[in-house]
């Protein structure tokens, strides 16, 4: 009989079939239903109708299902830090953080409690032998390919980790669910964070950091209006800026372009394509590499949003962090995104973005931080 397998079991179609087929493969299967956010909180979270379909699919399946909530450990470990970073001006990414902290930090431990060897889930993520533990590679469905979320995970943890929808489509996922009888084989996908769920993002962040209004102004220091604080807006952002037509100026849009924190202004620009909106480099914090450090210097390419096309890059890093000299630029480049670096089909690891920066301010790689770090 195969080992034993606990899958974090989320109530979608992709947890449902990897469990499906881990059964299949005559593995002992029990299911795990997690918790990270109360749901009595509020009335956007999904979680009770996720609970709900898991129970459904344990049930089809035959799974013992567990239950555990994660919700103390998400707010100090996650939501904690978004609400940090926001509150500093910059962009975050939960999801990276919950792969890490929760998924396959305390999830996993607590599976490996239960008596399970590994844990699985319904990522789209490929993992292969390697001389040191296992390579991260991207899945076989470039569409879905999830293996940016993982970039933090830590090798050990990839080491306990199946993620069986490697080697699928979503197409054919969702047609093994409905050959196998499922009923979530038709659930539409989650999108977003479980904690914002449908309502408005700027709504959901005021009730949680006070508004503090401030000048939207052109890079010249021109004012043009004022925001309601700097953390309902991103870089690149063209929605919600409150700017109307402005008599001597073109019919172009508007687009955040930057976020000065010191000064709580918000810098502005007309044009999708803007120079000041593309990056030909960034600096990043420390980065966390799934296997054994690369040397000093290397030629990679690298991706600062899911489903973003990969842009080649030459990395020269340290203990200190990474500095990132991109071949092509780069748009919309945000301070407290995520920057994964990738050689071929294989995710290296990744780092938070601390700072971009515009053609006109890299004419060549300084020796410490891009923009003057």
């Amino acid at each position: 009989m195969g080992e034993r397998v606990i899958v974090a079991l989320s109530g979608g179609v992709d947890s449902a079939v990897a469990a499906l087929l881990l059964k299949r493969a005559g593995h002992q299967v029990e299911a795990l239903h997690m918790t990270n956010w109360e749901a009595g909180e509020d009335g956007y979270c999904s979680a009770a109708a996720d609970w709900q379909a898991a129970r459904a699919v344990a049930g089809e399946l035959g799974l013992v299902l567990h239950r555990v909530s994660f919700a103390a450990e998400y707010r100090e470990r996650v939501f904690g830090e978004f609400l940090a970073e926001y509150r500093a001006g910059r962009t975050p990414n939960p999801d990276v953080l919950c792969n890490r902290e929760v998924k396959f930090g305390v999830c996993l431990d607590y599976a490996r409690r239960l008596g399970a060897g590994r844990l699985a889930t319904g990522h789209y993520a490929r993992l292969v032998a390697g001389a040191g533990g296992p390579r991260l590679l991207r899945a076989r469905d470039a569409d879905k390919d999830q293996s940016y979320f993982l970039q933090q995970v830590p090798r050990a943890a990839l080491g306990a980790a199946l993620f069986p929808l490697g080697e699928l489509l979503k197409g054919e996922v969702r047609e093994l669910a409905r050959q196998a009888g499922l009923a979530v084989h038709d659930r539409p996908d989650s999108t977003g964070i479980c904690f914002i769920g449908e309502r408005p993002f700027r709504d959901f962040l005021a009730g949680y950091l006070a508004p503090a209004p401030g000048p939207i102004e052109t890079p010249d220091g021109e004012w043009l209006g004022t925001h309601g604080g700097l953390m309902f807006h991103t870089i690149g952002q063209r929605q919600g800026l409150g700017i109307g037509g402005l008599r001597a100026r073109s019919a172009l849009p508007w687009y955040v372009a930057a976020k000065d924190a010191r000064r709580n202004a918000l810098v502005v620009v007309q044009g999708h394509d803007h120079p000041l909106l593309q990056s030909v480099g960034f600096a990043t914090a420390p980065v966390r590499w799934l296997g054994a450090p690369p040397p000093a210097e290397i030629e990679c390419a690298v991706q600062v949003r899911h489903r973003q096309a990969p842009v080649p890059a030459r990395v020269r890093w340290s203990a200190a962090g990474a500095e990132v000299a991109l071949a092509t630029p780069m748009r919309a480049v945000a301070p407290g995104q995520y920057a994964a670096f990738y050689q071929a089909e294989e995710c290296l690891g990744g780092a938070p973005i601390l700072e971009h920066a515009p053609p006109a301010a890299l004419p060549a790689l300084p020796a410490r931080g891009l923009g003057g770090a």
